[in-house]
């Protein structure tokens, strides 16, 4: 570890507030394609798990014909707790410290949790008064809330998580995934210690 990087840690170390319990990473396909992109997020899982129990990370797509390809590959990357990669097509929750979910959208996934609602009313198995957040949350794809969002190379949070992340703290970097070294996530993890969540309130 670099000395940067340890002042960083150090400098984590002093905030009185948890670091995120749950991380979510908002990277692209084209991200994918960049040299060593798969060997950095190896390691963004490893630092990840230094302060989180649970990771996420999203790749949004352009190109659906990319999506078995990707699948494929990100499927073959290391990780150091056990993954579970989610498809467009995946509609089962999955439950894994790792979820890996590409092209899922979050109004994609939101729509399928409102149509399996919508027919368990119309089966009768579901009275329209008993749907409540719950409900909603037990069909998503995804169900867990991530405490920190980060998103690589912009300013713009992709079609992600858009139910699960209405409290979550946002980080936007202007570093492109290619160049994201520790330092940077070790950055997000103080800027999340230094807020005060309010949770909405």
């Amino acid at each position: 570890m670099g000395l940067y990087e340890r002042y960083l840690t150090h400098r984590i170390g002093r905030y009185d507030a948890d670091g995120p319990d749950h991380v979510a990473l908002v990277i692209t396909e084209r991200d994918l394609l960049e040299e060593d992109a798969y060997e950095t997020l190896t390691d963004f899982f490893e630092w990840a798990f230094e302060y989180a129990s649970r990771v996420t990370v999203y790749v949004s797509v352009l190109d659906a014909a990319a999506v078995p390809t990707l699948r494929s590959d990100l499927e073959t990357v290391e990780t150091p707790r056990e993954s579970a990669v989610r498809g467009p097509d995946d509609r089962t929750p999955a439950d894994a410290p790792i979820q890996i979910g590409i092209g899922l959208g979050g109004k994609h996934e939101f729509t399928s949790a409102v149509r399996t609602l919508a027919a368990g009313v119309d089966e009768g198995d579901l009275e329209p008064a008993d749907i409540d957040d719950e409900s909603v949350e037990e069909h998503l794809i995804f169900p867990s809330e991530p405490d920190l969002v980060i998103k690589t190379g912009a300013e713009r949070l992709s079609d992600f998580m858009i139910w699960q992340s209405v409290y979550s703290e946002l980080y936007f970097t202007d570093v492109n995934w290619r160049d994201f070294r520790r330092r940077d996530f070790l950055r997000a993890v103080r800027e999340f210690r230094n807020r005060s969540r309010r949770f909405g309130e």
